[in-house]
């Protein structure tokens, strides 16, 4: 089992698209890109679409193989198979981070998300979200509070999963 995206991390982004992958990010998408380290610039995949509503979703390219395995073991010519791979494959966008460890979000992929000035990448465990950094603080908030108004004042986030050794 490879590295988790772990953390949440706050970048610019310049006139071009430019925007810095954090170094922890980075680790993990070499980590999940078969051609590394013999080739230091990790690879990745990001999804786009109306689907992921406000976010783009960024994986390594061992993760996105494992999407793609999944999802050549739909039946051939099903509806679910050429939903699953318009939705996921034909809404994904294959780049390299550069030497300075950077990639160029695409300007249709901006304006999808809105992002503008500063993105927050978050961390989700086999993949990462990148947001307009004003979005996700009101989403984030939005959800926590409600949350917390659902569970009592004393939630810990440890309870929605199950206890490591299956306890």
């Amino acid at each position: 089992m490879g590295l988790s995206f772990r953390g949440e991390f706050n970048q610019k982004v310049d006139g071009k698209g430019r925007m810095s992958i954090p170094a922890d990010f980075r680790a993990v998408l070499a980590d999940g890109d078969p051609r590394c380290p013999e080739n230091p610039l990790p690879r990745m995949v990001v999804l786009h679409g109306p689907h992921l509503k406000n976010c783009l979703h960024a994986y390594t390219i061992e993760a996105m193989e494992e999407i793609e395995e999944g999802i050549k073991r739909l039946p051939r010519g099903s509806d679910a198979r050429k939903r699953a791979s318009r939705m996921i494959l034909g809404k994904s966008w294959d780049t390299e981070v550069d030497k300075d460890g950077r990639i160029v979000l695409p300007q249709r992929l901006r304006q999808q998300i809105g992002l503008t000035g500063e993105a927050t990448m978050a961390a989700m465990g086999d993949y990462f979200e990148i947001w307009n950094a004003e979005t996700y603080a009101e989403v984030e908030a939005a959800e926590a509070a409600a949350l917390l108004e659902e569970f009592d004042g004393d939630f810990d986030p440890l309870s929605l999963i199950d206890p490591p050794g299956g306890a």
